[in-house]
């Protein structure tokens, strides 16, 4: 069996996975956002504040050397070899940080209130408080000239990154603001620290549950609430199958979480969804799958909860 010097063994450890990457495999690299990269080939393998972790298999690290036995499938000894011929003929240079060419994100012009908003907000049984608690925050504002709701994500920074548009009146008009990126899709994390999140569709369902915590004299900002932007389509095969890209990020930014409550649709699209994320999220999560106990959606068992009539309507975000 060939040796290999234990120096060289720690030698070959020191190298980080994404040191590896920008100096060997750089065409592998994709650069996510601020200090999160990916992998062309695994796009749910996330490398961020010197750790990797492919969520799809549940397996992680922080060398060069576990990516390549891990993932890649090279034994130990092959995978020492590798990395150190490659720093004898290149030794690893890091790289200036990449200035990322971040998504220009055009948001429509606010209205001089949100009245209108906050009309259809209540309307659909949303509690005031929360709703101002919204406006407050510039998590949800009214746009001009259509007095449109407008669903606000940030980054962890704080920076606006995402928008989508509803409509306040019966054109059912959806969509994303132009520039927005659904890794930041809209969100209201905890207010302390929490190792659960609660999973939505859209941002109707997410205020919808907080509303219902608050009928029910629960804390609802106790936990984190991230809504999807939208019903998560899985692929045919499970295999095949990525976690959400908000949830992805959700994972990278708030690495402290352990707990998954899942309250998508009470309807076959919904519950395919919550099947696939309850297969492909990793074992070192616990997952709950929580869906509406009534009616198709948190909206709706909300409306039920208020005695408000349910309209047919069609699946929203």
């Amino acid at each position: 069996m060939p040796y290999i010097d234990h120096e060289i063994i720690l030698e070959a450890k020191k190298m980080d996975l994404l040191t590896y990457l920008e100096n060997y495999d750089p065409h592998e690299l994709v650069h996510v956002s601020g200090d999160v990269y990916c992998t062309k080939t695994h796009d749910s393998l996330r490398i961020s504040n010197g750790k990797w972790c492919w969520y799809s298999r549940d397996i992680g690290g922080r060398s060069a050397l576990d990516y390549l036995i891990k993932v890649k499938g090279y034994s130990f000894l092959d995978a020492v070899e590798h990395i150190m011929g490659r720093a004898a003929t290149a030794p690893p240079v890091s790289l200036p940080a990449q200035k990322e060419k971040e998504k220009q994100l055009a948001l429509p012009p606010a209205y001089k209130n949100a009245d209108t908003v906050i009309r259809y907000l209540k309307a659909r049984g949303i509690e005031e408080s929360i709703i101002r608690f919204c406006l407050e925050t510039a998590r949800l504002y009214e746009s001009a000239p259509y007095h449109n709701l407008v669903f606000v994500g940030f980054d962890r920074d704080g920076h606006k990154r995402y928008g989508m548009l509803r409509g306040t009146n019966d054109s059912r008009f959806m969509g994303d603001a132009d520039g927005s990126d659904k890794h930041f899709s809209f969100a209201i994390p905890a207010r302390e620290q929490s190792g659960s999140v609660h999973l939505f569709e859209g941002g109707v369902d997410l205020l919808s549950y907080a509303s219902l915590c608050l009928l029910d004299g629960t804390d609802w900002q106790a936990e984190n609430l991230l809504s999807l932007s939208g019903v998560y389509r899985p692929k045919k095969s499970i295999e095949e199958s990525r976690l959400p890209i908000a949830l992805s990020q959700y994972f990278a930014d708030y690495p402290h979480i352990e707990r998954i409550v899942l309250h998508l649709d009470n309807d076959a699209p919904g519950r395919m969804a919550a099947d696939a994320l309850k297969a492909i999220i990793p074992n070192s999560y616990a997952v709950e799958n929580a869906p509406p106990s009534a009616g198709k959606d948190m909206n709706d068992l909300l409306k039920l909860r208020k005695g408000i009539p349910l309209k047919v309507r069609q699946r929203e975000r």
